[in-house]
């Protein structure tokens, strides 16, 4: 009886770790959200810059509750992002003590790469995929056949269309680390990498018509990027490969 309750005391404390964890990263984010929501407000005038830029002054909403609602999603959306290095840390602080030395010079680099590609990709949504978006989709106004032709964006929709391009272009510039930790696992290799580039191609065009709007020009605008990373990809695993081929080869040597 005393084996069997000592076989389940490592599972015991891994349960017990793991909701520590979790309950330090939803304080983390019940508190960034409580900010945000104060601050939701300013956090919504920043967003709907791009929309002012491309010459749209007027957004409105019909639900009475909307506005309200809409508060309620900027300050999630916002505490997610300001949360995250918490969330990082702490899966860091769980994942850590079960890695040897070089499990953990290999896995750390990747993890802190999440968050600085995570926020390229969702500036480039930010300055350059919504204005470029947007002047294009709000060019239909006008006239047509003698009627006046009128875009009035619901508050609601709009918040939809810009947390869409952020979260779709700051997960897809995680490419890179993705293709890099699955070529460390051994899961792939950069030979295969390279065979399957016309695949990726249609998976990158794949992926931007579900993480866009149904316009081509948004498609273009995040698919050409995806196009781009993997190719990074394949040439920074030629690096790490390069490198630990060096390692290997002095570990040979000294020995």
């Amino acid at each position: 009886m005393s084996d069997i309750d000592d076989s389940k005391m490592p599972l015991l404390d891994h349960l017990i770790e793991l909701r520590s964890r979790l309950l330090w990263s939803f304080l983390a984010l019940a508190i960034a959200f409580g900010v945000c929501f104060y601050f939701a407000k300013p956090i919504f005038a920043v967003l709907v810059q791009p929309l002012l830029a491309a010459g749209q002054g007027k957004i409105i909403y019909t639900d009475i509750f909307e506005a309200f609602f809409v508060e309620v999603k900027v300050a999630f959306f916002s505490a997610t992002m300001v949360a995250f290095p918490v969330f990082a840390t702490q899966l860091w602080r769980f994942v850590a003590p079960g890695l040897y030395r070089n499990e953990k010079r290999a896995f750390l680099p990747f993890l802190l790469m999440t968050p600085v590609l995570f926020t390229l990709g969702a500036s480039m949504a930010y300055f350059v995929a919504m204005p470029v978006a947007l002047s294009f989709l709000l060019g239909f106004q006008g006239d047509v056949g003698g009627v006046t032709q009128e875009a009035l964006p619901g508050v609601g929709n709009y918040l939809s269309f810009v947390t869409t391009f952020i979260f779709g272009f700051g997960v897809a510039f995680l490419l890179p680390v993705l293709l890099m930790l699955l070529e460390r696992a051994g899961i792939v290799t950069r030979d295969q990498l390279i065979a399957g580039r016309r695949y990726a191609i249609v998976g990158a065009f794949a992926i931007a018509a579900v993480l866009t709007p149904p316009d081509v020009v948004s498609q273009l605008l995040l698919a050409i990027p995806l196009c781009l990373l993997y190719e990074l990809a394949i040439i920074a695993i030629w690096f790490t490969q390069r490198r630990r081929n060096k390692q290997d080869q002095s570990a040979e040597a000294a020995v």
